[in-house]
């Protein structure tokens, strides 16, 4: 037992270990992304004196960010998001310098006169690029199967050059691809098949040697082939098939969970009927993206239906996003069962929870309900943020969840919380993309939306563990997220920002519910305070990620023997990738707000 608690302490402080980093890490590298454009000005020709305004004598904070072509993450801070030096008769080969701006992610120069190959080891280059576009220069060559390792790109741009040999049948892995055009070059042999986008004949124009849909089909092999090379052939496909075939069960089984039933389509009439036509009476909650109601058939099935407010989006793409967001399956997460499109009407169809909201139940909404124990306020808050992590972390696609509220953490017979409303808003790194424009509402109820979004717009999965971190607060102090009881009548603020007030005058005990207090769990209560206030701390960089939320509750509530080994994987991106996907997804997020 002894040598499992330091498994799980370890686990825990490497956790801890690995949020240090990312903190630290967000202002490495600064200096590289100065020294990424020296290179890139001192690389290339620039007849045209386009690159005069880049000025590397000013060593102010955000100086690199005024220089023409560039923006950056924030006009503050020297970090780049894109270059775009298009059209500006640029001569020189592809400029290897640009490694060193370790957060880039679109790169436009297009229109220019770069010669030479597109390197090789072209991920390590620009590894976290979604946008690349080196359409219309003089490059040879040919398309590096590396490129395929740029897993965020959505827009390939190759086309017009002089580029040879066959297209890279691993870029059809490229899970994010949008856009792909590599026309009017040397190209041949059979074009890659990308398994979530179909590609136009266009996009492979005045490529004689191309073949393979949407072109013609490629040549079968001569009759007169040699019984060596059908031997070879044999033994080829043989192993491709093998490769193949593994590779299929590595993403089959890493999608299992998601992929297994879809929802069904139900009528209004019978939705309308089970809820005696949306009646007051039936109401259950409501929130920034619609009301909950009750709803029970025909055949005495109960069900919660969703009533969702002011969607915009088609009964295509509606249906689309349901079929996604229906296959999403994990253990704390309310089942979505089937839905619902007619006019105007967009419903949703969920199985009944009993138990209702944590909102309702933790602050004594209905009549005849108890204080919850401290044990079961432990239990709801590692159950959720286990739910949480799944989406963030191991759920294929990623998924923010963008309107987390006790209202949306549902308690089903066992008071085992279920997280509804998850995938309502844009998903990460969707299967396909088109499936996924479905955002409704505004980004979170009253108490509980990060103070950057009111800078930014953006979602994030940083703004998540701040959501949640005020719904922890709520566990731990019975407060509501909006109105504070306990403080005194000069205080108007939130929750967030009384914990904040207390924390700064060494008062921080004063926020725990005297109703658990002295009952032999003290120092848990205080430990999951201080989670919850490191959760909601102004600066979203400082905030742990919600894996790491999940392990120290789970630390926390060792004793009770809530979880089992094994639940959620440590997320592979525990690391300085972590932190740039994150900007990544936001700025993907944000460009199609």
């Amino acid at each position: 037992m002894n040598m499992e608690m330091n498994s799980r302490a370890l686990t825990v402080l490497f956790g801890g270990f690995m949020w240090l980093l990312l903190s630290c890490s967000s202002s490495y590298g600064l200096q590289s992304d100065i020294d990424c454009l020296k290179s890139l000005k001192g690389s290339l020709e620039d007849p045209f004196n386009y690159l005069g305004s880049w000025n590397f004598d000013n060593t102010t904070e955000g100086s690199i960010c005024k220089f023409t072509g560039i923006d950056c993450w924030h006009p503050d801070e020297n970090k780049v998001l894109n270059i775009r030096l298009s059209d500006m008769a640029l001569k020189g080969g592809f400029p290897l310098g640009l490694q060193n701006c370790t957060a880039l992610t679109g790169l436009d120069l297009s229109s220019n006169k770069l010669n030479g190959t597109i390197p090789s080891n072209i991920s390590n280059i620009t590894k976290f690029v979604t946008s690349f576009d080196l359409s219309s220069n003089n490059l040879s060559g040919g398309i590096p199967k590396d490129l395929a390792n740029c897993s965020y790109l959505n827009i390939i741009k190759l086309d017009s050059n002089q580029l040879t040999g066959q297209i890279p049948a691993e870029l059809g892995l490229l899970a994010r691809i949008k856009t792909f055009s590599v026309a009017n070059n040397l190209l041949s042999g059979p074009v890659p098949r990308f398994s979530n986008l179909q590609i136009s004949a266009d996009s492979y124009a005045n490529n004689s040697g191309l073949c393979g849909t949407p072109l013609p089909n490629c040549q079968a092999t001569s009759k007169k082939t040699s019984p060596g090379v059908i031997i070879g052939a044999a033994i080829a496909g043989l192993t491709i098939t093998a490769l193949g075939v593994g590779i299929g069960m590595i993403l089959f089984s890493r999608r299992l969970s998601m992929f297994e039933k879809s929802v069904s389509k139900m009528r209004l009439g019978d939705l309308m009927k089970a809820t005696n036509n949306f009646s007051k009476d039936h109401i259950i909650g409501s929130g920034s993206t619609g009301t909950m109601y009750r709803a029970v058939l025909e055949d005495g099935t109960s069900l919660m239906v969703k009533r969702l407010q002011d969607t915009q989006h088609s009964e295509k793409e509606f249906a689309s996003e349901m079929a996604t967001l229906g296959n999403v399956k994990n253990h704390n997460l309310v089942p979505l069962l089937g839905f619902c499109v007619a006019k105007k009407e967009r419903l949703l169809v969920y199985k009944h929870m009993p138990n209702g909201t944590l909102h309702d139940r933790l602050h004594l909404v209905n009549e005849g309900d108890k204080s919850m124990d401290w044990p079961l306020r432990l239990k709801i808050g590692i159950g959720a943020a286990k739910g949480f992590a799944w989406l963030h972390h191991n759920c294929n696609p990623r998924i923010i969840h963008r309107n987390i509220s006790s209202k949306c953490i549902l308690l089903d017979v066992d008071f085992e919380p279920k997280i509804s409303d998850f995938g309502l808003a844009r998903l990460m790194n969707p299967v396909d993309t088109h499936l996924s424009t479905f955002v409704n509402g505004e980004f979170g109820d009253l108490g509980y939306v990060a103070p950057e979004y009111a800078r930014t717009l953006v979602a994030t999965p940083k703004g998540d563990v701040y959501s949640f971190g005020v719904v922890l607060l709520e566990l731990v102090t019975g407060e509501r997220p909006t109105y504070v009881a306990k403080a005194s009548d000069s205080f108007k603020g939130s929750l967030a920002e009384w914990i904040t007030e207390l924390s700064s005058n060494s008062q921080l005990q004063d926020a725990i519910d005297n109703s658990l207090v002295g009952k032999g769990c003290d120092a848990e209560l205080f430990q999951f305070l201080k989670v919850a206030c490191n959760c909601v701390v102004p600066a979203h960089k400082e905030r742990p990620t919600m894996f790491e939320v999940y392990q120290l509750l789970r630390a926390i509530g060792e004793r009770y023997n809530f979880t089992t080994d094994d639940e959620i994987l440590m997320p592979s991106d525990s690391s300085n990738a972590d932190f740039i996907e994150e900007l990544i997804v936001a700025r993907e997020v944000k460009a199609n707000h």
